[in-house]
Formats: structure tokens, sequence, C-alpha cells
């Protein structure tokens, strides 16, 4: 039986933990005033018939602060990344010079900087729900132990178990938005 309420545990914790991934990949997306290939994550071009990411078709790189280069490996791709990353819809843009497209990031309001904290609160609210989710789960499955002979004390301590996991993930969740609140927020 102890077995089975570690490896619930453990599901669990994998559950939470891909969470917390999701959560650090959608924060990346969300740019904080300073330019980030990372950002374009996510924009997919027309490729031959076939939706390609942004990012094997071309080489991103940084200018400097506010400006992302993207140098389409053949020339007749410039005209697709510019309509994909147009459609992205990401707030940029793209300024087409006949061989490579250049994004420049404008300075962020103090209007842009709130709602971009508020994307990323959200960002962090999804993550919240996975880590709940896995939580409900784990105690769903320990019930059900707990139906098949499983003790009460042992049950009990499981849940705590699985509370104490969720306690901490959620707090890594706060822990990554405040740090995103900050670099959002500073200028």
């Amino acid at each position: 039986m102890q077995d089975q309420v570690d490896k619930i545990i453990s599901t669990a914790e994998e559950g939470m933990k891909k969470a917390i991934a999701f959560l650090e990949a959608e924060l990346t997306k969300i740019r904080a005033g300073k330019a980030n290939p990372q950002m374009l994550d996510g924009i997919t071009v027309e490729y031959y018939g076939a939706p390609v990411p942004l990012n094997q078709v071309a080489n991103i790189t940084v200018l400097d602060a506010r400006t992302l280069n993207v140098q389409p490996w053949e020339k007749n791709m410039l005209q697709p990344i510019e309509r994909a990353i147009i459609a992205a819809n990401i707030g940029i843009n793209p300024q087409n010079d006949g061989v490579n497209i250049r994004l420049f990031l404008p300075p962020l309001t103090e209007e842009r900087r709130k709602e971009l904290v508020k994307k990323s609160f959200a960002e962090g609210e999804n993550s919240k729900v996975g880590v709940r989710s896995a939580r409900r789960d784990a105690i769903e499955a320990i019930k059900k132990l707990q139906k098949d002979g499983l003790s009460e004390d042992a049950a009990k301590d499981a849940e705590a178990a699985v509370q104490e996991l969720t306690d901490k993930y959620i707090a890594l969740v706060e822990k990554h938005l405040a740090a995103k609140e900050k670099e959002i927020m500073a200028i």
C-alpha cells in the first residue's frame, strides 16, 4: 500500500512541476522592456505548405536592448515571416529592409506595463489551477486507496504530504510572478 501512496505523491509532484515549467515558458514570452528572442517563440510561418516555428526558418538575434533582428535563411521567406509576426499580434511592427526584418520594441508606458503584469498574473493563475488539479487527483486516488484498505492514519499522512507539496509549488508560482512583476515594472 505504501508504495502506491508514494507513486500517487510522485505523480502529483510531476504534474505540479509541469505547471511550473509551463509558467516559466509563458513568462519568457511576456516582454519586460528588453528585446528577447524568446518573445517570438510560438510564432509559426507557412513554409512550403506546412506551419513551421519561426526559429526554424530564420536566425533571430538581439541587436540592442530594444531591437530584434530576424534573418531568414531563404530570401523568399521575408514576406511570410513578416505576415506571421503581424498575425501573431505581439504589439510590434516588423520593418523589412529586403534582407532582414527588424523589430523595434517601443518603450513601455506605465499603462502597458500594468497590462503585462496582469497578463503574467493570469498565466500564474493558470499554473495554480494546474497545481491544484494535481492535488485534487492525488487526494481522490488516496481516498480510493483508503476504500481499498489503506488505514485512515496513512491516508491522512498522505493527504498532508500532498498538501505540503501543493503549498510549496503555489509559493514557487508566487515567487516567479513577483520576480516577473519586478522585471516588468523596472524602468
